[in-house]
């Protein structure tokens, strides 16, 4: 039988099951490539900068600290709601303790949460909700909880997700992320973790494209061919 026959069968039935594939990959590159990272990332929504420390400001001694948590593996001093902390890394486990008197600060309430989260919104919206997470949604399948999320009452359904051990923000979410990250899920055909760039549906599905390449190849190949003989 004619290679050519095969050659224009081949490229038909490949080109109708990988159109709808190819034709994802190319919305979601526009989509990934319009949309600024930074703005993915929800830089324009928070504004991280812990405030310089003071020499004066009265402390406990490390000393004392190595007294109640003995042999930690972790010492940092910093600032959190306009005071200073301590964050003590022992036994696996984070704790915050007032810089002043080592008084323990965690797990951090619902109000501290509440007041870090409109330390760093940059935003004018009001907040929403404040939820305890103990099960993670799919947006931050990969942080570790428990959590605090605050949701923020504005157009891109801005949420802040803040660790109760140590108040640092985790993630920052809004709906073009959410929408950057679906699209990433179609993109690499992962919909599972939507994180597997090496999965065997995406390497079929390249492979599927190289096919359908190469016999569009081919086919260009002999019709230019039974020109030249013709």
């Amino acid at each position: 039988m004619n290679p050519s026959f095969w050659a224009r069968k081949t490229h038909k039935w490949i080109g109708l099951v990988i159109g709808v594939q190819a034709l994802l990959w190319m919305i979601s590159g526009v989509y990934m490539t319009a949309i600024s990272l930074d703005v993915i990332h929800g830089d324009h929504l928070a504004h991280v900068v812990d405030e310089p420390l003071k020499r004066d400001k009265p402390r406990i001694d490390v000393a004392r600290i190595g007294e109640l948590y003995p042999g930690f593996e972790a010492l940092k001093l910093k600032t959190f709601i306009g005071k200073e902390v301590y964050e003590v890394r022992h036994g696996g486990k984070t704790h915050l303790l007032d810089a002043r008197d080592a008084t323990l600060l965690s797990p951090l309430s619902r109000e501290q949460i509440l007041e870090r989260a409109k330390e760093v919104y940059q935003g004018e919206a009001q907040v929403r909700e404040v939820t305890w997470v103990t099960k993670a949604p799919q947006e931050v399948a990969k942080r570790p909880v428990p959590m605090w999320a605050v949701r923020f009452d504005d157009r891109a359904d801005s949420t802040f997700y803040f660790s109760p051990s140590t108040g640092d923000l985790l993630a920052r979410r809004h709906d073009l992320w959410r929408l950057f990250d679906f699209l990433w899920m179609l993109h690499i055909m992962d919909y599972d973790t939507r994180a597997d760039v090496n999965n065997t549906l995406l390497r079929v599905a390249a492979g599927s494209g190289l096919v359908f390449a190469l016999s569009g190849l081919w086919l260009v190949f002999y019709s230019f061919r039974r020109r030249n003989q013709a």
